[in-house]
């Protein structure tokens, strides 16, 4: 009897950005209270060199590399919490769930700051990050061998593969729409991994974990725990 895949994860977009703020700690821990396996994060780097977690590149008109740690921290979301550096959002998380690091922006000179918050967290072995600018992937792999690495795609990859080992990533985040029986396959058949973004319909969920996706990252978790859940059910039934 073969082994049965591993059960796709359940990640949190932003957090539970769909219940609370994005990217904001209280959505991080809903999350888990939502049933998510892990959450899916956005970071920019301040002028001084601090990780603060925020998808846009601008908090109240002003441009966070532009921005020292202390003028952020200032700064409030639009439910009155502050904007969370990255240490502070993984302790906030804890060590239960994994945690994908979406680099939006970050200079050379910080690489660092972001590495050591990664090792300093309470589950080290269970982040990733992955980003739009394969550059950045590749660089901060050659820094740390280790870290789990993934590319972000808005196109349809002719050749998945060459862009994964030009960045030195394992997991290909897909949108949405751009993803089919062929895709999956390849990339499983060279033991990479594809999680699809951003996934909130129910139906649609269903057929992409038909496809056997590795991961639904979704707004809603508590939806994609039901959809995965279902279709394992429906496995166990089999």
């Amino acid at each position: 009897m073969s082994a049965s895949p591993p059960r796709p994860l359940v990640v949190a977009h932003r957090g539970a950005s769909a219940r609370e703020v994005e990217n904001s700690l209280a959505a991080f821990r809903a999350a888990a209270l939502l049933g998510a396996d892990g959450v899916e994060l956005d970071v920019h780097a301040t002028a001084d060199g601090a990780i603060v977690v925020h998808h846009d590149a601008t908090i109240a008109g002003r441009a966070i590399p532009q921005l020292s740690a202390q003028q952020v921290a200032a700064l409030r979301l639009a439910n009155g919490d502050p904007i969370p550096t990255l240490a502070q959002t993984l302790e906030a998380i804890g060590p239960r769930l994994r945690v994908f690091v979406e680099v939006k922006s970050l200079p050379l000179r910080f690489d660092d700051r972001l590495l050591d918050a990664l090792r300093r967290g309470p589950n080290p072995d269970a982040y990733a990050i992955h980003a739009f600018d394969h550059r950045i992937v590749q660089r901060l792999g050659a820094r740390f061998p280790a870290l789990r690495r993934g590319v972000l795609s808005a196109s349809y990859p002719v050749r998945p593969l060459v862009a994964l080992a030009d960045a030195g990533a394992t997991i290909l985040w897909q949108e949405r729409t751009l993803v089919d029986r062929a895709l999956v396959g390849a990339l499983h058949d060279a033991n990479m991994e594809v999680i699809v973004w951003t996934v909130d319909d129910p139906a649609e969920m269903e057929r992409l974990l038909a496809l056997r996706v590795d991961g639904i990252c979704t707004n809603r978790p508590e939806l994609g725990r039901r959809a995965v859940d279902a279709l394992a059910g429906a496995a166990g039934a089999a």
